[in-house]
């Protein structure tokens, strides 16, 4: 019996020890390595329509292209149209002559006005006469001291960062359950919706939120497929647009070529096979954030010893790649 426990124990260390050797030599989670080899290509989505929400720029504007390379047809949101125009051309012009202009509509959209997401879906309707996935991409990032931070910052980031996306995801909801569709409902979250980054205190508890939002709504309605995408450190503009503790500030920093990060077209692809694949959960990142997630995630008690021998100032050179 002695022996049989030893070996049982034994055993189940080495397996977690080899898991967490992959994670560290991964770029994402082991689910979606392995979906990429073996599970569906991104093509599978060829013909379905997604929408993409903060898709001028950055990891919106690499997913759109990843997608269009595989003939899906797309709505492209945000505030910038002269960005989203360009999108657009990347994606005809990536699409392999797959796509034509009229599949791939462009929506000039402020998603902070949430009385008009009925009339942005009615038009995205109007175009393709459809959505099949709904991409929540837009949002903004942070920089800011936790005791620092002002009330209204707060309120603000909420609104951006949750209360805009549940709302516009209730619509397509809506939709879908009214029109017996198996809908995809796709939230960009980050690795900041699993552990607590330092200095990012309001956008930490936007993401946590998100979770526990979409994480309710799929014990709901289980035949709406959710996948909650969590990218760790990405090469992307987004730290010029980041919140600070003041109210109508912007950290306006540039991401530095010497920092360690994703670039925003692997995540963007990552993304894709994500999407395509209708995984639950799923997030990409260097090493050591898929290591220290692992951890977290699957030991939650071993989670407090590893971020106390990190310790708070390396856990912050990590969340900026540094």
């Amino acid at each position: 019996m002695a022996f049989f426990v030893y070996f049982v124990t034994i055993c189940f260390f080495t397996y977690h020890l080899i898991r967490l050797i992959l994670w560290a030599a991964l770029d994402s989670d082991i689910e979606l390595f392995v979906l990429s080899k073996l599970g569906k290509p991104i093509s599978s989505l060829r013909g379905k329509v997604v929408w993409i929400t903060g898709a001028s720029s950055g990891i919106g504007r690499d997913l759109a292209i990843a997608l269009a390379r595989n003939g899906v047809r797309l709505c492209i949101s945000a505030r910038n149209i002269s960005e989203l125009l360009k999108v657009k051309q990347a994606c005809i012009a990536q699409s392999n002559g797959s796509l034509g202009p009229n599949d791939v509509y462009v929506l000039e959209m402020d998603m902070l006005h949430v009385n008009h997401h009925n009339d942005y879906f009615n038009m995205v309707l109007d175009h393709f006469k459809t959505v099949d996935v709904l991409v929540n991409n837009a949002g903004r990032s942070q920089r800011a001291a936790w005791g620092s931070i002002n009330i209204k910052v707060d309120r603000e980031l909420f609104e951006l960062d949750v209360f805009a996306v549940v709302n516009l995801s209730r619509i397509a909801l809506d939709f879908f359950v009214r029109n017996s569709m198996k809908g995809h409902l796709v939230v960009t979250s980050s690795v900041a919706g699993l552990i607590g980054a330092p200095n990012s205190g309001t956008y930490t508890g936007a993401k946590h939120a998100l979770h526990g939002y979409f994480e309710s709504l799929r014990n709901e309605y289980p035949n709406v497929n959710i996948t909650m995408f969590c990218p760790g450190p990405t090469a992307t503009n987004f730290l010029q647009e980041c919140f600070t503790d003041t109210p109508g500030a912007k950290y306006n920093q540039r991401v530095q070529p010497t920092d360690r990060r994703m670039t925003s077209e692997r995540c963007g692809h990552l993304y894709a096979m994500a999407i395509a694949n209708k995984t639950h959960l799923s997030w990409v990142g260097t090493f050591p954030v898929n290591m220290i997630l692992y951890v977290a995630l699957y030991y939650p008690n071993l989670k407090r010893l590893l971020l106390k021998i990190v310790g708070g100032e390396r856990l912050q050179r990590i969340r900026d790649s540094r």
